[in-house]
């Protein structure tokens, strides 16, 4: 080849340089698309113009890396076993394919082909799975499983979730291979139930999805523990409330009711439930020695029980546990029950004492601890136990209304009253009359005990001699009958 004579000579030749490049990238267009799996997508073939437009003996080809998914000309479309008719579509009247319910193996290389136009698609497909269908019970622990497939080497991902408050969770993440990762939530509560986001970062290429998943938590709107305080002979109700109708949970379940005092004795069942798909409830009371009622109206999804007249050894842990399919979660309510007493009984006379004692029937959280008081008295009426204890006694010599009260660090969780009367003056007249003629018939009765003592010593005295003396008379017989026959 010749060089160019001038600048003008040459520019010629660099025109249809520059205007080949162009129609090579004209002509030949790469796309990025990214699918979910179980979604759709639809890639395009751009720049084609509409039917209407387009000539007569135009052709378009979709292709599936070398495999022909199908052949479409201006009236008709002509379909390889490889288009798979229920889940691929061609959209008129751009020739756009539709990929439906994705599979991870329908990642790759997709190329829509016109005339001297050819535009190539990368497909990267997603894949999120949880465990158990995203149905848990509370304290639960989901793992999600990612998957990705594409055609060009698999990119490293970062993973960020967030939970159906839109609060950033960090998960623990196990990493398999590039294709695949694990991530192990949080234990879930009641109040997680909702729809969680799992957002994927790629930077090359650049990623950013958020593949949003449903996560379904039947439980309990109560804590797992909960306390709950009451006082002798009070009626008391206790409550548990399942979220099954909140997050309409479609899946029938049951559950029972257990009672026992303390840790380690034995359990006594109260009830059983079951709720069906439809969310009815159904409860059936069992045989048990303790005395309670099943409220007839309450809130739906609800267990309830009432015990009319608490008795002090009525306290203890109340459990009430669900059941779905083979895995259990469980609420318990602690009660604690109060009772004030006094010793000794009755009213309070003028310069006498009386012991209030102020117990409850478990022991007590971190914080809490007894307080006796005199309502409308001085600082010299207040006496507090220490953390913990679980009795408290106070000496007291003044009348009026006491109340025990339970306290947690300066809130009164529940209080009870005793009220102590005053005697009246002519009773402490006749006490005190009793006592000195008590005092007096006491000293009569020693008196007389030792008079009679002293009496009797004597008599006894008076005895010995005379039996002495009859010894004496007898023996002196004896000598003198003795001293007559000798002569």
């Amino acid at each position: 080849m010749e060089p160019c004579g001038t600048a003008m000579s040459c520019m010629p030749a660099a025109f249809l340089l520059l205007h080949l490049g162009l129609i090579s990238t004209v002509a030949h267009q790469n796309e990025f698309q990214i699918g979910l799996a179980g979604g759709e997508v639809t890639l395009n073939c751009t720049s084609i113009p509409p039917d209407s437009k387009l000539p007569s003996d135009t052709v378009v080809t979709w292709t599936h890396y070398n495999t022909l998914l199908c052949r479409i000309d201006k009236n008709n479309v002509w379909k390889t076993s490889a288009f798979i008719a229920d889940r691929f579509v061609i959209k008129t009247p751009n020739k756009q394919l539709q990929v439906q319910n994705l599979k991870l193996s329908d990642a790759g290389i997709y190329i829509c082909k016109y005339g001297s136009h050819e535009v190539r698609t990368s497909l990267h497909i997603f894949k999120l799975t949880i465990s158990l269908d995203g149905h848990f019970l509370q304290n639960e622990v989901p793992e999600l499983t990612l998957m990705q497939n594409s055609s060009s080497p698999l990119p490293d991902l970062s993973i960020t979730l967030f939970d159906s408050n839109n609060n950033r969770v960090t998960p623990e993440l196990q990493k398999e291979s590039r294709q695949k990762y694990i991530v192990n939530l949080k234990k879930l509560e009641a109040m997680d139930s909702g729809t969680w986001v799992c957002q994927v970062h790629s930077d090359s290429p650049l990623i950013n999805v958020n593949i949003p998943f449903a996560v379904k938590v039947l439980g309990f709107q109560n804590p797992d523990l909960e306390r709950k305080y009451a006082t002798v002979d009070s009626p008391v109700i206790l409550s548990w409330h399942l979220n099954s109708q909140k997050i309409k949970w479609k899946e029938g379940f049951k559950g029972q009711l257990n009672w026992k005092q303390q840790e380690g004795a034995n359990a006594h069942e109260l009830l059983d439930f079951n709720v069906t798909a439809q969310g009815e409830l159904h409860e059936t009371k069992k045989s048990s020695n303790l005395l309670f009622e099943i409220p007839e109206r309450k809130p739906g999804s609800t267990i309830e029980v009432k015990l009319p007249k608490v008795h002090f050894n009525h306290s203890g842990q109340y459990q009430c546990q669900l059941e779905y399919q083979g895995r259990y979660a469980q609420s318990k309510i602690e009660l604690m029950v109060m009772k004030v007493s006094a010793n000794p009984a009755g009213p309070l006379s003028r310069e006498a004492n009386m012991t209030l004692t102020c117990q409850v029937s478990g022991q007590l959280p971190p914080g809490a601890y007894l307080r006796w008081e005199r309502v409308n008295g001085t600082e010299m009426d207040v006496k507090n136990s220490k953390h913990q204890e679980v009795k408290l006694e106070v000496n007291i010599s003044a009348a009026g209304l006491w109340s025990c009260h339970l306290m947690e660090d300066t809130d009164r969780k529940i209080s009870l009253h005793y009220h102590v009367e005053e005697a009246p003056v002519w009773i402490s007249y006749v006490i005190i009359g009793a006592s000195i003629g008590g005092s007096l018939l006491a000293f009569a009765l020693g008196c007389l005990c030792i008079i009679s003592g002293i009496s009797w010593q004597r008599r006894r005295q008076r005895a010995k001699r005379m039996a002495q003396a009859r010894q004496y008379l007898l023996e002196n017989k004896t000598c003198q009958c003795q001293h007559r026959l000798k002569k």
